[in-house]
Formats: structure tokens, sequence, C-alpha cells
């Protein structure tokens, strides 16, 4: 029992969400919550402590850097599994959403047995949506994570086939491009790329990246970072070329831009701006 002495260290922050998808990062030192359900997957990782809970008849341990995957509609309980309490962070996808990324391929909805796991690709494909739970995600960003998730989800799901494109669609894959290169300082929607392709946006992601080994949002994020090189090359102020290139601040530039290329976007400019043009004299 808590006394007035001990006041709590509970808390939750409600992550920036949209319909069918949502973010949380919490904390608690002790109990968490009461057994209850959901009508989505829950999927997240531990980020301290021991998260503790009862799910489909047995109690399991979530360590930090481990993946937890809870069913909708599953009952379930949550608590520190020691002294110290634990905090984690949890995305929320409407089953629908996995649903219609698995669309074509005619996919039951996947289950994964194991509530706790290690596995790489399942950390990947939910790391763009937590890595900061209150940042915004464009459109295209949101649509790739629902699919890697799904796909990462079918891979779990032992009993599940994979599923496979039968061919490329390398003229719907074209229009995209011309598409995105065609806006690339605009927030271009899934909506418009399906209008301008004929397919649907999973199954247009699914075919971009069979063509170009990258996704719609990624090819879309390198296009920016070419731009903001050559502007940094001439020598524009960080913040501007941040702005230009539809970057939400000078921070979300450099880890793209480090991502990209393994320097920083100051590091670069300042290597860059050392750059000589060859000489062609004759001796």
């Amino acid at each position: 029992m808590r006394t007035a002495r001990q006041p709590c260290r509970d808390w939750i922050k409600l992550g920036t969400s949209w319909r069918g998808f949502e973010r949380i990062e919490a904390s608690f030192s002790g109990h968490g919550f009461d057994p209850h359900r959901h009508d989505s997957y829950a999927i997240g990782f531990t980020l301290q402590g021991v998260q503790s809970f009862r799910y489909r008849g047995r109690t399991e341990h979530c360590l930090p850097g481990q993946i937890f995957v809870l069913h909708p509609d599953e009952l379930h309980d949550g608590r520190a599994g020691t002294k110290k309490g634990f905090r984690f962070r949890t995305l929320y996808i409407d089953p629908t959403a996995i649903s219609e990324a698995l669309g074509e391929f005619r996919c039951p909805l996947p289950f994964v047995r194991e509530a706790v796991s290690t596995a790489t690709y399942l950390r990947e494909a939910i790391g763009d949506a937590l890595a900061d739970v209150g940042a915004i995600l464009e459109d295209l960003l949101r649509e790739e994570i629902v699919l890697k998730l799904a796909d990462a989800l079918v891979r779990s799901d032992h009993s599940a086939r994979r599923p496979q494109l039968s061919a490329k669609n390398w003229d719907a894959v074209r229009r995209a491009r011309e598409f995105l290169e065609a806006n690339i300082r605009n927030a271009v929607t899934s909506d418009q790329l399906e209008r301008a392709t004929g397919l649907s946006r999973y199954s247009l992601a699914r075919h971009f990246r069979a063509c170009l080994g990258t996704s719609p949002h990624r090819y879309t994020v390198f296009r920016r970072l070419d731009t903001a090189r050559e502007m940094l090359r001439r020598g524009v102020p960080l913040s501007e070329v941040a702005v230009a290139c539809r970057f939400a601040d000078q921070s979300h530039l450099t880890r793209h831009f480090k991502r990209a290329f393994g320097v920083s976007p100051g590091r670069w400019a300042a290597i860059a701006g050392r750059l000589q043009p060859c000489r062609t004299d004759k001796y």
C-alpha cells in the first residue's frame, strides 16, 4: 500500500497517433494494469527492468531489448518483474491494416505463438515507429511500417505462407518514382501514389521494393538527402537546408544524413568545401 511519503512514480506518455496506429511509452514501479483486452495488435519492447504479464495461460517475462507480441482480443495484464519497475514502448496496430497489407496474397491474420521474442526482424519492423513516440510520421512511412510489420508477423507464424510476388510491375514503379521525384519537397500521400499508379498502397510498396530495393518513403528520403548535400556544398546553413528538404529540424536531418552517409552534415560540408577542381595544366 502506497503512503503519502511514497509518491506515485508511474507515468504514461501518449505518442503522436492516427486511427488504427497508436503509440505509447510507459513506466511502472510495480503493478501496471489489470487483466484487459485490446482490439488491436500490441507490439513493443521493454526499455528498462523486467515486464511480467499473464497471457494465454502463462506468465511471461520481457527483458530489456526483447519484443512482445500480444494479439487482438487476448486477455493479459502487466506488472514489474522486479522491485526496480519497468519501462516500455508499444505500438497498437489495427488488425484490418495488417489484413490489407497481406490482402493480395489472401493470407489469414498471422498468429505468433511466442509472446516474447528476440527476433531482429520484429525489432526492425517497429523500430521507426517507436524510436520516438512523439515524432510525426509521414504517410508513406506509416504505410511502410505496417507492411514491414505484417511481413514480420507472417515470418513469426510458423504455419503461415510467406507472401511472394509473381511478377514485378515495372511500369507502376516508374510512374511512382517519377511522381515522387516531381514532388520531392512535398508530403506525398499514399492516396496520391495509388491514383498515379493504379495499384493499392501496399501492392505498390511491394513492387517498388522488388524493383528498386527500397521503399517509396526511403526513396524520397534519399532524394531529399541528395538535395541537402548540394545545398550544403554551396554553403547554405544547416537550419535552412533542413526546412527546404522537409526534415522536421536539424537533428532529424542529421540522423538521416549519418545513417545514409556515415558522417554528419556539418562534417560533410566542411570536407566538401575543401574539394578543389582537378588541374588540367600541361607540362
